[in-house]
């Protein structure tokens, strides 16, 4: 085999076995952590259940002293079926002077607008008068100034920029490895003995 072609040969399995390292280092692992149900919440949400009346309450995080939204859902029992056109009434035990605004949005959907006026736990007692059913449930848990969880930054970055410097790493000893072969084999050559030939000798006898 001639000696460029086999440099050739040698430089281009160095490039191949390099190709499949950065493939690799791009592969997603599942190292990049993620919440249950493939998102992080963006609201709070508490339930309460009796034998008539299904009740749950969603609400973006609160702050003491500003204005709070909260959706209140108001479905039946034993159907699940949204109910519409409920009379509600809510007080607070924490803060019995604390006064909450209720307005029916959609069918079974309503918007419930206060303001808390510290950051603590509340619970909400809510009166619900529904054509010729009433009850009164509890609404547990409600804490005003917590936050949201934060997702943790992964660290993909960090690895991505280690695998471009290895794939860099890589290639400069690919080069460097092709340009030394060839440096050695002209040597090679360079020191090899040359032959020469003799022209034959004939005697003249006389």
């Amino acid at each position: 085999m001639r000696p460029s072609l086999k440099i050739t040969l040698l430089v281009l399995l160095a490039l191949w076995q390099v190709g499949p390292a950065r493939a690799h280092g791009g592969e997603d692992h599942g190292g990049t952590a993620k919440a249950s149900g493939g998102a992080f919440p963006t609201t709070f949400s508490v339930a309460a259940l009796s034998e008539k009346f299904e009740l749950l309450l969603r609400f973006e995080p609160l702050e003491k002293g500003q204005d709070a939204d909260l959706r209140l859902f108001l479905s039946d029992y034993a159907t699940n079926a949204p109910i519409k056109g409920a009379k509600l009434t809510i007080t607070c035990p924490e803060a019995p002077t604390l006064r909450f605004a209720v307005s029916e949005q959609e069918p079974g959907s309503y918007l419930v607008e206060s303001r808390f006026p510290e950051n603590k736990k509340y619970s909400l007692a809510v009166n619900i008068v529904a054509g010729s059913q009433a009850d009164l449930m509890a609404l547990q848990g409600l804490e005003v100034g917590k936050k949201l969880p934060v997702a943790p930054e992964a660290p993909a970055a960090a690895g991505s920029v280690f695998s471009s410097w290895k794939t860099i790493l890589a290639l400069v000893g690919a080069f460097a490895l092709g340009i030394l072969l060839t440096v050695l084999l002209l040597r090679r050559r360079a020191a090899a003995p040359v032959s020469t030939s003799t022209p034959p000798v004939y005697e003249n006898h006389a």
